[in-house]
């Protein structure tokens, strides 16, 4: 049975005798949820293409994706101060609405996380092969995916605080390589004036209009700014999780946002060519501006701290993925759910870990078989994401609009339905950017993303009606008004 939180003594009530250790203190948990958000990543993976689609100004969506996720993060804050479980999306979208509900936002969700390590995954390995230079094949890209994954599941089966420890690691490495580069380009290498911010550079889209160009610049926010919802996903590792969850993802973001601000600037204002950049005649360009600013050694050691961090990304993805197969798994959701839901001497759930290894090594067997899939498959992991997080948010708003106050020891009072609101609409305006066909003549191209959420959403429909797996457990559901009453109720007490 799904655990419950008991609110005087910050244990979880529950059949079983398995239990978590609550070894996650506040900065680790922030260091799990900003090493997953990693702007290294995002801002390595998709710096060259967001400035190519809208010049320079594309850097302003950082923070307009990074306001928006915060409204969002505040509505998570105040569904997990209340449900601290593990699970994060499944356990807040049961509580919020229902079992079926929760069943394919989670269903989701889980599957927009295999995809997203996939991504990681074989983005690190290009990195791993930079460094020792032996060569990119589709055979070596597989070989160092599948080696980067079982790395960090068998870290990550080592314990919560080897877990901890290494994303407060990777989280130094995100600061050097993101924060530190970028201050140091700003300060010694800056070739061009800050007003470049705002000069598109003649980018006009298909149809003469800058601002559909802009508009299509903006998965570098969208695609950097989740992976704070990580914090709730390990809620019951957490000390004081009601308090600190909400905190841990907020400084996520903010720290996100700050970062990649600074990161993208260095590249822009170093870069002596520009232009060559926004033509896409410079398809790679921070390899050539690092080289240029740091020289050879220099780039080689940014290159390490860029391994470790991302490393530490995989990690906290995995982490994330293997709590919610185990929170799904101790609702009895799954096939196998008995083997799944257990918990290691460590204190970690190995055999859900075993699976969020093996998904993802799947797909990268199939990226090897179709390498151009990559892309998609990344391109389908952000609208997964989206749509599972405005799920909670839309449960959350109905809820609120049932009149719950939300009980938990984090609450931001009398701005909730306003803050709801206004976070649902900026998540469907992200669902509907991530949704716009892609620029191809090839119908599935074009389409790619949308065909990819209809077989996820379609199979996870399939499977729900056909063996009923949310008939299986009786742990609560839609009782977040009768649970806040009973809350409000022990503090009156």
């Amino acid at each position: 049975m799904e655990q419950t939180p008991d609110k005087k003594n910050d244990n979880f009530q529950k059949d079983g005798k398995e239990q978590f250790n609550r070894s996650i203190g506040l900065i680790s948990n922030f260091a799990l949820g900003f090493t997953y958000l990693s702007p290294l990543t995002a801002v390595y993976s998709l710096f060259a293409l967001a400035v190519t689609l809208a010049g320079p100004p594309a850097v302003w969506w950082i923070l307009i994706v990074a306001c928006g996720q915060l409204l969002v993060a505040l509505v998570f804050g105040e569904v997990a101060s209340q449900y601290p479980i593990t699970g994060g999306l499944y356990p807040w979208a049961r509580r919020l609405w229902g079992k079926k509900y929760a069943w394919i936002a989670a269903w989701i969700y889980l599957w927009a996380l295999v995809v997203t390590i996939t991504s990681i995954a074989e983005y690190t390995s290009t990195f791993v092969e930079s460094l020792f230079h032996y060569g990119q094949t589709p055979a070596t890209m597989l070989l160092t995916s599948v080696l980067l994954l079982l790395l960090m599941m068998a870290v990550n089966m080592s314990g919560t605080k080897n877990l901890a420890r290494v994303a407060k690691i990777g989280f130094w490495c995100e600061i050097v390589s993101v924060i530190a580069l970028g201050i140091y380009l700003l300060i010694f290498h800056r070739s061009q004036p800050f007003s470049v911010i705002f000069d598109s550079m003649g980018v006009l889209a298909q149809d003469g209009s800058y601002s559909t160009a802009f508009m299509s610049a903006a998965l570098m926010g969208l695609f950097m700014f989740f992976g704070f919802e990580a914090c709730g996903n390990v809620a019951e590792e957490v000390q004081n999780p009601s308090k600190k969850i909400p905190v841990a993802m907020i400084l996520s973001i903010v720290f996100g946002a700050i970062s990649a601000i600074i990161s993208v600037m260095g590249y822009l204002l170093a870069s002596p060519n520009l232009v060559s950049i926004v033509n896409g005649k410079t398809s790679d360009p921070i390899p050539a501006i690092l080289n240029e600013a740091l020289g050879e050694t220099g780039a080689t050691i940014f290159i390490i701290v860029a391994i470790v961090a991302m490393l530490s990304c995989i990690l906290s993805l995995q982490a994330a993925l293997s709590r919610l197969i185990f929170s799904f798994s101790r609702d009895r959701m799954l096939p196998g759910s008995e083997w799944m839901s257990k918990i290691s001497k460590n204190g970690v759930p190995d055999n859900a870990m075993v699976v969020s290894c093996l998904l993802p090594v799947i797909i990268c067997i199939w990226v090897y078989f179709q390498p151009d899939n990559l892309s998609r498959i990344t391109a389908f992991a952000v609208i997964g994401i989206y749509i599972s997080f405005q799920m909670v948010v839309l449960a959350a708003l109905r809820q609120r609009l049932k009149g719950w106050k939300p009980a938990g020891e984090w609450t931001i009072g009398g701005w909730g339905v306003i803050v709801n609101v206004l976070a649902l609409a900026y998540g469907l305006c992200g669902i509907w950017l991530l949704a716009q066909p892609a620029d191809s003549s090839d119908f599935i191209d074009r389409w790619t993303v949308l065909f990819g959420l209809a077989i996820v959403v379609g199979s996870g429909l399939i499977y729900m009606f056909l063996t009923r797996p949310f008939g299986r457990s009786a742990a609560p559901e839609n009782d977040a008004i009768a649970y806040a009453n009973k809350l409000n109720m022990g503090q009156d007490n």
